[in-house]
């Protein structure tokens, strides 16, 4: 017994190393100036984001990529985010870079020698927000848009004004936010750059949870009003359709024009959980072991799970060449940041393509790629995880 748990210690530390030496540690950067602005975390401290510089023939390239970490949709949500890094630049420190982010050849081939940015989420809106008045009872600022907005302009002045190809990218409420802000981001860019858009698992969609409540639905809208978030929505969807419905991707990519291309899991682990069944809709909790681990779900409840699927599927955009789609049939959220999954040796693989060839050939236009797995559980590459 002692054998096996030493082998299992050895085996952690190893992982542990592995998953150091895979990225690279890029410095805090934070925007004193936004503050003047009123561009700031919903704490009142300044915006941030971490940026490694490109080199070789990838000077004037940018990969702009968008931290995830859910939204808050009232005073006390947004109050408890305060106390960590989804509120507070307060709390942040340097992170590591790899999968999309690497910058190695081997490890992101079409895209490691880029300018490369992650910005940080602390306005829980998916940077949406402005209000401008700041009740003193509370000290909340609702400013995520100002935010995107200080952050672009200082972006720009570093040289991405002058760019010859731009990815906006982020993983579950940033990349939600890389559909949102897709067309003004390529509005802000040289009218001869390539730039396109890359949402990982970002594309939530409008269903009814397992009682049959409209729960997201709500809960959109919730987070829409306390942030001010209606004028800062894509106004070719809030002008058909109600400002909470375009919080909503199948109802947002209707209008857009810039291409995008959408890597998700059809059993997005995280939609399962909150938005198909989420707890209060599961009083029983029917539903605990199935949402910790799919292979615990019961022959009802993956029939359940594939309805979702189908119903995902049916909310993507139909017809559009521009688009580029890589939906698997993992129970995952967040595919894009880590090496495992991004790009190696055992990735998840639809037709023996990993997410990264799929997302460069997209790119460079070396192929059109609309990939989408079989059900459940017929692909062996999955890799089961949630990541950020």
């Amino acid at each position: 017994m002692i054998g096996v748990k030493r082998g299992a210690w050895i085996y952690l530390i190893v992982l542990l190393i592995s998953l150091t030496v895979e990225g690279f540690d890029v410095p805090l950067t934070l925007v004193q100036d936004a503050v003047a602005k009123g561009a700031v975390c919903l704490d009142g401290s300044p915006p941030a984001y971490h940026f490694a510089p490109g080199f070789g023939s990838g000077v004037d390239n940018w990969l702009v990529h968008m931290e995830g970490g859910g939204w808050c949709s009232n005073v006390e949500e947004c109050k408890q985010r305060t106390k960590n890094f989804r509120g507070s630049s307060k709390y942040m420190e340097q992170l590591s870079f790899s999968g999309i982010l690497g910058n190695k050849q081997t490890s992101s081939p079409d895209f490691y020698n880029w300018n490369k940015v992650k910005i940080r989420y602390c306005d829980g809106s998916s940077f949406t927000g402005d209000i401008e008045a700041v009740n003193p009872a509370t000290n909340l600022h609702f400013r995520g848009a100002r935010v995107w907005r200080a952050i672009m302009d200082e972006l720009l002045a570093k040289g991405m004004n002058k760019a010859q190809n731009a990815l906006l990218s982020g993983c579950s409420a940033g990349g939600l936010a890389s559909i949102l802000h897709c067309d003004s981001f390529r509005d802000l860019l040289p009218a001869g750059a390539t730039v396109k858009c890359f949402s990982d698992a970002g594309y939530f969609i409008d269903a009814k949870d397992v009682s049959g409540k409209e729960s997201i639905k709500d809960f959109y809208s919730q987070v829409v009003t306390i942030h001010g978030s209606a004028k800062n929505l894509p106004s070719s969807c809030t002008s058909s359709f109600p400002p909470s419905m375009c919080f909503f991707p199948q109802y947002v990519v209707q209008s857009m024009r810039t291409p995008l291309f959408i890597l998700n899991a059809a059993y997005d682990a995280w939609q399962i959980k909150n938005i198909l069944a989420p707890s209060p809709s599961d009083p029983s909790k029917v539903w605990g072991e199935c949402k910790l681990d799919i292979k615990k779900c019961s022959s009802s409840q993956l029939q359940v799970l594939q309805d979702f699927r189908s119903e995902f599927l049916h909310a993507l955009p139909a017809n559009s060449p521009s688009t580029g789609l890589f939906i698997d049939s993992c129970y995952s959220h967040c595919q894009s940041g880590a090496q495992e999954t991004w790009l190696s040796s055992n990735s998840p693989a639809i037709d023996k393509m990993s997410i990264a060839k799929a997302v460069g050939d997209w790119f460079y236009g070396r192929s059109a790629i609309q990939k989408i797995d079989c059900p459940y559980p017929c692909n062996p590459t999955c890799v089961n995880r949630e990541i950020d």
